[in-house]
């Protein structure tokens, strides 16, 4: 399975039997470049927001249109079992930013955690819906996520293989909206990763998984 890095919380994740893209942005909002014939037979939206919601700007695999979800629930699509986890896009139960859904992706045997906008730390419930959690997509950036302290508590709660830092502040990014984002540097620095070297693409195989969590900077 590949996962393919598209711009700030957005990846495509390429299976044998499918492919599925999480939040799909809005170029013109976000100031990156969705990149161009980005296809997909999944896709997932962790919430009603531009930068994660332009599902139009997946074409279609195979023939047919992706499959979309958004909220929480139990689905099943060409071979892969998702799962949406119901959060809060801040700290107060969403009262400022409303509600965000985790999505648990079962692809190739491996199961990967994209946590969307995800704004606190993880409740027991919460945790129950995605422990053994093999790949962690998670926002580290604060503002509009949990910071990257919070992101390191979250990521002992759920003790992955493999970590994935997203929504973080990067050159070509709308300054008025995204300007205030901590960069990835913040995030490594505070668990102690500074030494990691941004990679294009992620490929992995359940038996190829690390023995100890390792972080992978996707760009």
């Amino acid at each position: 399975m590949d996962i393919i890095p598209l711009g700030l919380s957005s990846f495509k994740l390429k299976g044998k039997t499918a492919s599925v893209v999480c939040d799909p942005y809005d170029s013109a909002m976000v100031g990156l470049k969705f990149p161009k014939h980005t296809s997909a037979d999944i896709v997932t939206v962790s919430h009603g927001h531009p930068d994660h919601n332009c599902i139009s700007i997946v074409e279609a695999a195979n023939g047919s249109k992706p499959i979309v979800f958004e909220g929480p629930g139990e689905y099943e699509a060409r071979g892969v079992e998702i799962t949406g986890v119901e959060t809060f896009h801040d700290a107060k139960n969403g009262a400022e930013r409303g509600k965000n859904t985790i999505f648990r992706v079962d692809i190739d045997g491996i199961s990967v955690v994209h946590c969307g906008d995800l704004g606190h730390r993880l409740t027991d419930e919460q945790i129950e819906h995605i422990e053994n959690t093999d790949i962690l997509l998670i926002p580290v950036a604060g503002t509009y996520t949990i910071d990257a302290e919070a992101a390191a508590e979250v990521i002992n709660q759920l003790e992955p293989m493999i970590v994935i830092p997203m929504h973080y502040k990067r050159a070509g990014m709308n300054e008025k909206i995204f300007g205030q984002l901590s960069t990835c540097e913040v995030f490594l620095k505070e668990i102690g990763q500074e030494k990691v070297e941004p990679v294009s693409k992620l490929s992995v195989t359940k038996d190829k998984l690390p023995q100890e969590m390792q972080v992978v900077v996707l760009e």
